[in-house]
């Protein structure tokens, strides 16, 4: 049974991926911690996103825009590989429930807020959202929300939305999983269950991309924001 806890909770956050941009690591993180301990769930969580993410890098690869992406993923990236050793020394409760009050909080701005969602953030926002959101990934592969709105915020269409927070998460995925398996966090006997899953998010992600065109960007906005709400009620009560 143990392959269900990864097959099916795969499928779902291939689904949520496709559907919103980002999320498939929070899914996933609601049951892996069943299997293993949080740093190894966090490596798993994110080889698993990376058959949703490659997936959508390709159907959107025309709208990608590197100029965009790189000096993003320089900031995040070198506060991520920082912050995977602190998982040990950190109160983790603490710092989950001020992740999901930062969440909800957003959530609820930009819900409320109509005219939140078409400005473009100040460089001070945005960088600190690539700070929290690397510090958040070392810790715990969670580093999707913030990034999400930074990229939405860029963003003219849906598929120029996709296309550069994929490319972004996929070079991501690639530097974070070596931080990992350098340092142990990632071994051998983990690749069965990453393939199970894997299967399961790439059944989600091409359900998802039959939906999404038929969807309107105002629709996806509200959907991506809401989604975020919901991230941040997890990480505050459970």
């Amino acid at each position: 049974m143990t392959w269900l806890l990864v097959l099916l909770p795969g499928f779902l956050a291939g689904l949520v991926q496709g559907l919103t941009g980002f999320g498939a690591a929070i899914i996933m993180m609601i049951f892996l911690p069943q299997l293993f301990a949080m740093g190894t769930s966090a490596g798993v969580a994110g080889l698993i996103m990376v058959a949703s993410v490659v997936t959508m890098v390709w159907r959107y690869r025309a709208h990608i825009q590197i100029k965009r992406i790189i000096i993003p993923f320089l900031i995040y990236a070198s506060v991520a590989a920082w912050s995977v050793h602190l998982g040990q020394v950190l109160d983790i409760q603490l710092l989950r429930h001020l992740l999901g009050g930062l969440l909800l909080a957003l959530a609820i701005y930009f819900l409320v807020n109509r005219r939140a969602d078409n400005q473009r953030y100040p460089w001070w926002l945005a960088g600190a959202f690539m700070i929290i959101s690397g510090f958040f990934n070392g810790l715990f592969g969670i580093g999707g929300p913030l990034m999400a709105l930074y990229f939405l915020s860029l963003a003219d269409t849906t598929a120029d939305y996709l296309a550069n927070l994929q490319t972004f998460f996929m070079i991501d995925v690639v530097y974070i999983t070596t931080v990992r398996v350098l340092n142990g966090i990632i071994t051998a006997n983990t690749i069965p269950l990453i393939l199970i899953g894997m299967v399961g998010a790439i059944c989600g992600t091409v359900l998802a991309t039959r939906i999404l065109p038929h969807v309107p960007m105002v629709a996806v906005k509200r959907l991506i924001y809401i989604f975020i709400g919901l991230a941040g009620v997890y990480y505050l009560f459970f």
